[in-house]
């Protein structure tokens, strides 16, 4: 039966996140400001304020005349964001949200909320990251891979730190950092405005890898400084320049030390740097070690650049690396990461929160209460809020290591509270006396303004709805209790037919597709079911919001637990569904789930009868260090680890029907993926379909994500 045109709306709508409010921005004094196009088919991103009940446009980037070229910074940024809209699509202010900084086509422009329009300042380059400083004085950026200040007006623009070699920069995060440990950013302003930390990257050790485009042979090939894993990391350092052109170097530490966990291949080198910020108290830094084992967090003072270690995180695995710790509250009292029992839990000070409650991510503070978000259900994410002053911790947190004690016993009301009700995703923003609620329902998605914790407005929301509505049917399967949810024809009736299978996975750390909530997921599942499949999106061992024990289970091995689980969820499935036919199963993804969807087919021919593989990681030490070493280790220490998960090394093995399709412009998943598995099983003479994608990146976007949807649906009819 035929359904509504839902690829076409699904490119046109950028995956449906126009028309959505993204980088929602809080003052200290409680002014939102907000990025937003103006309908859920519009591309161009304006820049918005919401204050006293009411939202008023600042910036509509259509009038503000011709731009040239995006810096190359900006390129990657938006790549690493997976941003589907132009125009004004990050931004950053001061302390109270009168003076607004961003950049657009590499210039430089400023809005003053209380006044005037949008004006350009000239600079010294193409500017990338511009943040004002903390009293909107001036405005810090980086240009050509320098660290550059300039007045709101205009004068004494000027370099703090221009880059000593081609691979340094000042002020931007190296590819590991942004791309794998969630930090975008490369300085970072004092509280007085008077000096910033900022980060030094020198790439010249790391190796430089080519990618072109082979339909337009007359460009050169990019290169592109990425660490694969095994091989070298850029080096980070880290210096306080202050404003009258003087500089100190933070003195952090190599290594780790004599506390350090051992293991098979252990490397106790601090190779990473996940955070750094500068609060009242100071730069606050944290470093990483090479084998993920130890992570050290650190008070620099700015005037000397000496370090003091505040506290020592050490797994046997790996340490954690949770979003928006640490944190340092105007009492001194750290929070950070800490495993409570099997849950991946957080410490505030002497607090921690209770065994059971899984934390993804802190959101920030207000005076001594922080703000996070966790799961209970792993299908459902709430705000939750947490005061270490109360005297009735939910439990006691250990000074030194990560472990917290979780014989303690339940947490009061007034320490630790759930703010937002109902299923859904939600996270929220900060600010004052202000909590603005972002929610992701089954429904839909809202924004609401919270003032004393009373609901005082709503942000639009304007999104278009889907022509395709979910009706997920969420199930908990096997012995192992896998979240799934199946989506069935909205026209099918039960017991009339036989329907074959499709599972559209993720199945990859850091991610969950089975939750309650609608996304651009949900929406294409329903759509592939209206095309008479039964769907079924299972999570299993390795996502998230499950336990430590659950997540630890893919260490040293991310494909065999990963498939066992993806076999069993549709065993499972079809045992509570009988009009699922398993003689007729297919398996879809993209990325770590093509990945999964490749390895089913070269080991589970009796289970998977067909797959497309979309920008597969099919070597792993093709991929980067911190992301890979973290599960496997170092290549040339545990070589049988890559050799088990890599699925050019056993294409020989395959006898079903699969498609592999990538963008040749990736530099997430290098097209060498694709090609090296299609090389091998093209030498073993097993028949496979290559859809290369020229130009595009990892994120497919406009109308090839349409017609790549409208492919996969023609080969996986003709395949079963």
């Amino acid at each position: 039966m035929d359904a509504p045109d839902l690829p076409r709306q699904f490119a046109r709508t950028g995956r449906f996140t126009l028309g959505v409010p993204r980088g929602l921005t809080l003052s200290e004094d409680g002014r939102l400001l907000f990025t937003r196009s103006t309908a859920g088919d519009d591309p161009v991103s304006r820049l918005w304020l919401y204050e006293g009940g009411a939202e008023r446009l600042l910036v509509d980037p259509l009038g503000l005349g011709r731009t040239g070229p995006e810096p190359e910074a900006e390129r990657v940024r938006r790549e690493r964001a997976r941003e589907a809209a132009q125009g004004v699509t990050a931004f950053a202010a001061d302390r109270h949200a009168r003076v607004v900084a961003f950049a657009l086509g590499g210039a430089l422009w400023v809005v003053e909320p209380d006044g005037g329009a949008a004006r350009r300042v000239r600079t010294g380059g193409p500017v990338f990251d511009p943040r004002p400083s903390p009293d909107g004085t001036l405005i810090a950026y980086v240009a050509g891979g320098a660290l550059r200040v300039v007045a709101v007006d205009g004068g004494g623009d000027r370099a703090l730190a221009e880059p000593e070699g081609p691979d340094v920069t000042y002020g931007l995060a190296d590819h590991v950092a942004a791309e794998s440990m969630d930090r975008h950013r490369g300085f970072w302003w004092s509280p007085a405005g008077d000096a910033l930390l900022v980060a030094r990257v020198d790439a010249s050790m790391v190796r430089r890898w080519w990618l072109a485009d082979p339909a337009r042979p007359d460009r050169p090939p990019r290169p592109v400084r990425y660490p694969a894993a095994g091989t070298a990391n850029a080096r980070t350092s880290l210096h306080v320049l202050r404003l009258d052109g003087t500089r100190t170097r933070v003195r952090a530490p190599e290594r780790a030390g004599e506390q350090h966990p051992g293991g098979a291949w252990t490397d106790d080198r601090f190779d990473y740097v996940p955070t750094a910020s500068w609060d009242a108290h100071g730069p606050l830094i944290s470093l990483q070690t090479r084998d993920q084992r130890s992570v050290h967090v650190l008070a620099a003072d700015p005037a000397t650049g000496e370090t003091r270690t505040v506290c020592r995180l050490r797994d046997e695995a790996w340490v954690p690396l949770l979003p928006g710790t640490p944190l340092r509250l105007p009492s001194g009292a750290l929070v950070r990461y800490a495993a409570v029992g099997d849950a991946r839990g957080l410490a505030v000070g002497e607090a921690a929160t209770p065994a059971g409650l899984q934390v993804h991510e802190v959101l920030g503070a207000v005076g001594e209460r922080v703000y996070f978000t966790a799961s209970q259900e792993p299908t459902e994410v709430h705000v939750w809020s947490l005061d270490h002053r109360s005297g009735h911790a939910p439990h006691r947190a250990d000074h030194d290591g990560n472990r917290a004690d979780d014989e303690a016993g339940g947490a009061e009301a007034e320490s630790l509270a759930r703010i937002s009700e109902g299923p859904g995703v939600h996270t929220a923003v900060l600010g004052g006396g202000t909590v603005v609620l972002d929610s992701r329902t089954p429904e839909g998605q809202t924004v609401t303004v919270l003032i004393g914790g009373e609901p005082a407005g709503r942000i639009g929301v304007l999104a278009e709805e889907p022509v395709v509505v979910p009706r997920p049917r969420h199930l908990t399967l096997g012995e192992r209790e896998l979240r799934a949810a199946l989506y069935l024809p909205s026209w099918h009736e039960p017991g009339a037919a036989k329907l074959p299978v499709l599972l559209c996975p993720y199945g990859g750390p850091g991610m969950r597709l089975v939750v309650h909530a609608r996304a651009w997921w949900t929406v294409v599942a329903q759509w592939f079911a209206e095309q008479g499949f039964a769907v079924l999106v299972a999570d299993g061992r390795g996502t998230p919001g499950r336990g430590i024990a659950w997540e630890r289970a893919v260490h040293g091995d991310q494909l065999t637990p990963v498939l066992d689980d993806q076999v069993d969820a549709v065993r499972a499935a079809a045992g509570l569904c009988p009009d699922l036919d398993l003689e007729r199963v297919a398996i879809r993804g993209w990325s770590f789930g093509g990945y999964l969807a490749a390895g089913a087919v070269l080991h589970r021919p009796d289970v998977f009868h067909a797959a497309v593989a979309g920008a597969a990681p099919t070597e792993l030490e093709l991929y980067d260090t911190h992301w890979k070493e973290r599960y496997l280790g170092h290549p040339d220490v545990l070589p049988e680890q890559y050799e088990r998960c890599s699925l050019v090394a056993h294409a020989h093995r395959l006898t079903r029907p699969l498609m592999l399709v990538h963008g040749l412009a990736d530099d997430n998943v290098f097209p060498a993926h694709l090609l090296r598995l299609s090389s091998a099983l093209l030498a073993a003479g097993r028949r496979h379909t290559v859809l290369p994608l020229s130009g595009a990146s990892h994120l497919v976007a406009d109308e090839e994500a349409a017609n790549l949807l409208r492919l996969e649906i023609g080969f996986l009819r003709a395949s079963l």
